[in-house]
């Protein structure tokens, strides 16, 4: 059952590597981290949550809508398939309503902020740009060239978008929940700048953030999604 409908477009993915230590005690429970190239990723993503429906009903003032999260990618075993997902550490919204849906019924750890976004569209480039407030503001910016490129295969892109699964930690329970979308194509980074205190939006374990360079910065197309409805599986 699709619990949720929506597009998410021009996804800015910052990813950085990290120390898996870092990662443990976030784990759920039966998944192990994903590792690309034997690193270990920790991707920060803003995009735009658009014509959102739930359970198959819009919701006035909440189609359209800023989100930001920081996630890392582990998988699980089942039935000898290998499912790829994602944890999130944090995801931030801008309306108070969003953070409860998602957090009483997914479980996930949603906050709400002030937010806005930015988009220009030239000729030849793009530019995106994403904000969020807590004492101060945060944002992503990126400038892209305007062509959209098909995915190539075993690529960085393809392991950081190629994640179909949510994984949440619960206590000793982990849910589960499928995310459906075709593959996304890209566009080429020209420029980018951040604006971000790890250590104050997501805590001291991400501090170290602070003072890495990106290991790369994409900008995705997007798509239409379905998230299906969770499962528990521990």
């Amino acid at each position: 059952m699709n619990f949720l409908k929506a597009e998410w477009r021009k996804l800015a993915i910052i990813n950085y590597e990290i120390n898996p230590e870092i990662l443990q005690p976030y784990l759920p429970k039966g998944t192990e981290l994903d590792f690309y190239k034997s690193k270990c990723y920790v991707s920060l993503v803003g995009f735009m949550f658009l014509n959102t429906r739930l359970l198959g009903l819009p919701i006035p003032f909440h189609r359209n809508f800023e989100e930001v999260n920081l996630r890392f990618y582990v998988k699980k075993k089942e039935n000898g398939i290998w499912k790829r997902g994602v944890v999130f550490i944090k995801e931030i919204v801008p309306k108070p309503a969003l953070s409860m849906v998602a957090n009483s019924i997914y479980k996930e750890n949603y906050h709400t902020m002030p937010m806005k976004n930015q988009m220009e569209k030239g000729e030849d480039e793009l530019l995106i740009r994403y904000s969020w407030k807590d004492k101060n503001w945060h944002s992503i910016q990126i400038m892209a060239e305007n062509v959209a490129k098909p995915m190539e295969e075993n690529s960085e892109f393809e392991f950081i978008t190629e994640h179909y699964f949510g994984f949440t930690k619960k206590e000793n329970t982990t849910s589960e929940y499928e995310v459906c979308h075709p593959k996304w194509e890209w566009y080429t980074v020209k420029e980018y700048q951040l604006e971000v205190d790890f250590q104050k939006i997501y805590g001291n374990d991400f501090e170290c953030l602070n003072h890495q360079k990106p290991l790369s910065v994409m900008l995705a197309e997007g798509s239409e999604i379905q998230v299906k409805t969770k499962k528990y599986i521990h």
